[in-house]
């Protein structure tokens, strides 16, 4: 071999090498016999800093900073007015880490400001790029139209927490409340001033709110999506953008999966409006900040705690001045083609595994926790996000707040509940919902109907009961502590429509015109509703209700709106459009459906008082047999000093007898109440009406 091929194959394999180990691309120039000059082009991943990012003002100097590595150049404009047409440019200067940086002398809180960029082959005028808003921006200002133009402000906090910190709890006592903000106090019925906002939320001496979760005896809230999110869809049977509307005629995004800006609170919830009205301003004030304050140190002063849904798998596409226009090659997950991923059907999926997204998530996460007090998080289609940023989530913010709650849904891209629960995170457990509900109401029956599906059987509902370990046949938890025992969520249809219609009482197809008489429930969808959550909260595991569980809400499109909804009169089980009624908490209905309301009340209230209920261990719990009655449960639980023995019958049309373990037992639940309040004596034996439970307690 001659020198010059030693040396030329020396340097492929240096090449090679270190292409290898760093991912950079190497180009090899000015070859000549002996020798060669190698240069680097660093690859996207291999940019990260640890500089502050966004803006902020320090030291008599306001500085802004943004990171992308691929742009070619930025230009930040600024603004006095969140309305203001004329505006200062500065172009930013780009550091070797690929953070674009502006500093100016003097104080700009309370301006407002955004972000042109340029990538090549771009026109390098500045007129025909979109303003982009802040990842980091901590305020934005939104203009209620189709793609949204936004602003970012320059906001310092200042707020007055009293002594506030976070709720600690066990993961095992957590009795979780969903909610969506607006839904909760909207609804005339609640009694709020201030309704559909934070402040009306908060508000003493009213119905609905607050006041209404305080009663029902709840340590846990679960707020539906408050970080700033797109409200407006593009236009119904309209393109915009690249866009297009074939689906939604209401033109509206209510539930708030579609986050625009990770560090600041949603801004409508802030606004005592009717419903957004269109070419106005909002969120310019900054009030929004303080507001969501007040909202979680009003929470916490009655002892519950503030969990976030939030929305890292993917972004609004209802905007134009997003991640996208800054930088799509980072920040998004693409085909080989170069088309956007859509695995969370939602058209844009984000590139977690990048490490200034990833640094973006977490410090997103933490912000939240230490400026807003917040005691949890749930994540969206949590299975779309790379482990290591899962892992580093959980590790940085148990740092700060040992007690923090995480879960998710462990799907989208996958499904890996033991995935996440192997990691510390809890997780939905969609077994139990489809188990002992079902998984549809029309072909998809579960225990509670008397019918198995899919592959449950009466292991399968003992296994539920303990938390859905790993130690039982396709079990998914490590720790019972894990599992997210839920029967209804914001989405599909709520579990008084899912019986209603399960129960073949009510047609689906069928135009409602009396919301009111179709949401009184039937005797057969009471006993449902009763054995439903008799199973739910006497399981182990954390437990979760959606808003208006505890009195079987119909969710029924209302028939006086104005859009062109084809579905006027029906039942919904997918409402995430819809800013109106049948979203809105009806109280009334709550007065109603007293008697499932009080019997939830009662169940939750023997949840809180008998640790039993929460934290028996595997073998505290005993089994009977019940042999031939397939849809009958047994148990006896031994927990400390508290024996209980529990029975179910979810046979439709029999009654069933049980024998009882020695001794006299006194009835906390039976199929009329729920407390703890002694009901009656028990020996020997007991029978049980068709879809029915009962919960006695040992007489020592």
């Amino acid at each position: 071999m001659t020198l010059k091929s030693i040396t030329l194959t020396a340097i492929l394999i240096l090449t090679a090498l270190f292409t290898n180990i760093t991912g950079d691309k190497v180009y090899v120039i000015e070859k000549s016999v002996n020798s060669a000059r190698i240069t680097v082009e660093k690859s996207q991943d291999s940019y990260y800093s640890e500089k502050k990012l966004g803006s902020f003002y320090e030291n008599g100097m306001t500085t802004f900073r943004l990171f992308t590595p691929n742009a070619v150049k930025v230009v930040m404009e600024l603004f006095e007015k969140h309305d203001s047409e004329i505006s200062k440019q500065y172009v930013m200067t780009r550091d070797e880490d690929a953070v674009w940086e502006c500093t100016l002398e003097g104080d700009y809180r309370g301006w407002f400001y955004g972000y042109k960029v340029y990538h090549k082959g771009d026109n390098p005028a500045i007129e025909n790029k979109p303003l982009c808003v802040d990842p980091y921006a901590q305020v934005v200002a939104s203009y209620n139209t189709y793609m949204t133009p936004r602003r970012s402000m320059v906001y310092e906090h200042n707020y007055d927490w009293e002594g506030d910190n976070w709720i600690e709890q066990d993961w095992r006592d957590l009795i979780v409340y969903e909610m969506h903000i607006r839904d909760i106090t909207f609804h005339k019925s609640s009694g709020a001033k201030s309704r559909g906002t934070y402040k009306g939320l908060t508000e003493k001496g009213i119905k609905g709110g607050l006041e209404h979760i305080k009663s029902l005896g709840v340590n846990t809230v679960e707020l539906l999506p408050a970080q700033e999110f797109a409200n407006i869809e593009i236009p119904f049977q309209d393109s915009i953008a690249g866009r297009f509307n074939t689906w939604n005629p209401y033109e509206r995004n209510h539930w708030g999966y579609m986050t625009a800006a990770f560090f600041a609170p949603e801004s409508y919830y802030s606004e005592d409006w009717a419903s957004i009205p269109m070419d106005s301003w909002m969120g310019y004030e900054g009030r929004q900040v303080n507001d969501f304050k007040d909202m979680v140190k009003y929470f916490h002063k009655e002892g519950i705690a503030v969990i976030m849904d939030v929305v890292y798998n993917h972004l609004s596409e209802y905007e134009i001045g997003n991640l996208k226009e800054i930088d799509h090659d980072y920040y998004f997950r693409k085909d080989a083609a170069g088309n956007f991923k859509a695995e969370s059907y939602c058209g844009n999926d984000l590139r977690t595994e990048s490490p200034m997204l990833r640094r973006l998530i977490v410090e997103s996460i933490l912000f939240w926790m230490k400026e807003y007090h917040v005691d949890g998080f749930r994540f969206d289609l949590g299975k779309l996000i790379d482990w290591e940023t899962i892992e580093a989530i959980i590790y940085e913010a148990k740092k700060i707040n040992p007690h923090v709650v995480f879960v998710c849904e462990p799907w989208g891209g996958g499904y890996d509940p033991a995935g996440f629960s192997l990691r510390g995170w809890g997780a939905w457990n969609d077994q139990i919902r489809n188990g002992i509900k079902g998984e549809n109401p029309n072909n998809g029956l579960g225990w509670i109907f008397g019918s198995w599906y899919g592959n449950n059987t009466p292991q399968r509902i003992r296994s539920y009961v303990n938390g859905t370990l790993i130690r039982d046949s396709l079990g998914l938890f490590q720790k019972k502590d894990h599992s997210v025992n839920y029967l209804e969520s914001h989405d599909g249809y709520t579990l008084g429509d899912f019986i209603r219609i399960g129960s073949r009482e009510v047609d689906p197809a069928k135009v409602i015109t009396n919301i009111k008489a179709h949401s009184k429930l039937t005797p057969l969808q009471l006993k449902l509703n009763k054995l439903a959550a008799l199973f739910l909260l006497t399981s182990q595991g954390m437990t979760m209700i959606h808003s208006g569980q505890e009195f079987a809400r119909s969710k029924v499109i209302p028939n006086d709106i104005p859009e062109n909804d084809p579905h006027k009169g029906l039942i919904d089980h997918n409402t995430y459009d819809k800013d109106n009624a049948v979203n809105y908490i009806d109280y009334e209905i709550a007065d109603i459906n007293r008697e499932l309301l009080d019997y939830y009340k009662g169940l939750i209230s023997l949840r809180k008082y008998y640790p039993a209920f929460r934290h028996a261990a595997y073998e505290e719990i005993t089994f009977d047999k019940n042999t031939g009655r397939p849809f009958s449960l047994s148990y006896k639980i031994e927990h400390g000093v508290e024996v209980f023995f529990l029975a179910f019958n979810a046979n439709r049309d029999k009654d069933v007898t049980f024998e009882l373990p020695a001794g006299e037992w006194e009835v906390l639940v039976n199929e009329y109440y729920a407390g703890l309040k002694p009901l009656g004596v028990f020996s020997k034996q007991l029978t049980l009406q068709s879809t029915s439970g009962i919960v006695l307690r040992k007489i020592k």
